[in-house]
């Protein structure tokens, strides 16, 4: 297959192709393969990487009109290729940004030195609503309140920019892991050729990093993976990561607490947990200090967090790090903690609490990206230029009775990469999520989810609302 009918456009950032056409050189080994491949072929690529994720039950559910949606997550056969060069900038950026974000948390529940020093104002960290003042003088071991981050970082003609950091519980990864084995096992060739830097050993870091963040004196922990249950969205990736980690797959009633410790119950009794890696949300977590209608979680097990006889990663209170608000800030928290300057770059972020920043955007509603505070996955978000005049007055409607739960961004270009869609190679929309680990120091495995935008002209990414991925193959050199 060529390129003969791809269509570029200046606007966009082309991850495999030149302005003019020519391939990208850590793309030529791709480029001159696909030339070598026949539709038909590929096509059978295409089907085979296909079939791998239906074969494995690879799923994520979509909750809409009352009902859950169970779907296999599209997945796009070409890999989205990043050079030695590129992965080490990123790998450096992600490795600054959350040992910045964790001493941000460590400050903002214990001395406030940001607050005070006026770094971030108070009402932007006590008025978040993930701000949970019961975890005020908790001290995770190492200082790390997020051990998992997912950071989706995004591409322009100016470069590598951080649309969000993802804190409380990021999921994808297993996307990631089952990406590469889909399409590794379709294209091994071009894959051997290309020299690519494996991640299937991502399991292996993350059960180190956990490990490091045991208590005292925990020489072998006991390492737990606490999940909603098998209705929840990602429920493919909890078993998936216990598989991985060699640890227990538990809810909420699995497991009890008892003088200030936690036990999970097992056939041959009750064995103490000292690492809880946990997929349920804050609200969840503990019914004795948060939501007491809570089937979820356990009653007491905040109070052992507190006490360090057991760990849960992430710890409650990350979210005040990663609300859309606080995001804005960033920047000036890499500065404040690090003395350095931040090496990936934010999006340009306006806070309509501010009045001046509510005004301008209500102005400019039909060329700005809106997005509620609160909101992931794509939802509660306001694509000015695509939106109806009708929708766009009701959100400015929701704006101006409640501008706190609101900030607006300029549309970014996201670059594109090639795609097979019916047969032919066409552009799509694309951005990346790679995992961030970090315990007594970061780990960062080589490679991310890439999430593709599969509608044609559109820019969201999330699987929720119509996206796929593809692999990421980072190049030794």
């Amino acid at each position: 297959m060529d390129f003969s009918d791809y269509r570029l456009e200046a606007e966009f950032y082309d991850e495999v192709l030149r302005p003019d056409g020519t391939p990208r050189p850590h793309c030529r080994t791709l480029h001159d393969a696909l030339a070598e491949t026949s539709a038909a072929e590929l096509g059978e690529v295409q089907e085979r990487v296909t079939r791998s994720f239906l074969n494995e039950g690879i799923t994520f559910t979509v909750y809409g009109d009352g009902e859950a949606d169970e779907r296999i997550i599209p997945i796009d056969c070409l890999p989205r290729i990043l050079a030695a060069a590129e992965w080490r900038e990123l790998e450096a950026g992600l490795a600054q940004r959350i040992l910045a974000l964790n001493r941000f948390l460590c400050d903002v529940y214990g001395e406030c030195r940001a607050i005070s020093d006026g770094v971030i104002p108070e009402e932007m960290v006590r008025g978040c609503p993930q701000y949970r003042s019961e975890m005020r003088g908790v001290s995770p071991p190492h200082g790390t309140w997020v051990a998992i981050c997912g950071t989706d970082v995004v591409r322009t003609n100016d470069g590598f920019i951080v649309l969000e950091d993802n804190l409380r519980v990021p999921s994808g990864v297993s996307y990631m892991i089952a990406n590469r084995k889909a399409v590794k096992s379709s294209l091994r060739r071009l894959y051997r050729r290309c020299r690519v830097r494996e991640v299937e050993h991502y399991g292996n870091l993350l059960l180190a990093t956990l490990r490091e963040l045991a208590p005292p004196n925990r020489p072998d922990p006991c390492i737990a993976l606490l999940t909603p249950g098998v209705w929840n969205a990602a429920f493919y990736e909890h078993m998936f990561l216990a598989r991985e980690l060699g640890a227990e797959l538990v809810e909420g009633r699995d497991l009890l607490t008892r003088n200030g410790f936690v036990y999970m119950r097992t056939t041959e009794g009750l064995r103490r947990v000292d690492v809880i890696y946990r997929r349920v949300d804050d609200d969840f977590l503990d019914p004795q200090v948060f939501r007491s209608d809570s089937l979820l979680g356990v009653p007491g097990l905040l109070q052992a967090h507190r006490l360090g006889n057991v760990t849960l990663a992430n710890a409650p209170g990350t979210g005040v790090a990663d609300d859309k608000s606080v995001y804005a800030w960033v920047p000036d928290l890499i500065r404040y903690y690090l003395s350095e300057e931040p090496i990936l770059a934010n999006v340009p972020t306006r806070i309509c609490r501010r009045p001046e920043d509510l005004e301008y955007t209500l102005d400019n509603l039909d060329s700005l990206i809106v997005k509620r505070v609160g909101e992931a996955g794509g939802y509660g978000m306001l694509v000015g230029p695509r939106a109806t005049p009708a929708e766009r007055e009701a959100y400015a409607a929701a704006m101006r009775a409640n501008p706190a739960d609101f900030i607006s961004q300029e549309i970014l270009s996201l670059s594109r990469a090639p795609c097979l869609i019916d047969g032919r190679l066409e552009p799509r929309h694309v951005d990346l999520r790679p995992f961030v680990l970090r315990g007594r120091e970061t780990r960062i495995v080589p490679g991310a989810f890439c999430r593709v935008a599969l509608r044609r002209g559109s820019l969201v990414v999330n699987s929720s609302q119509g996206g796929g991925g593809k692999d990421v193959w980072v190049l030794e050199s």
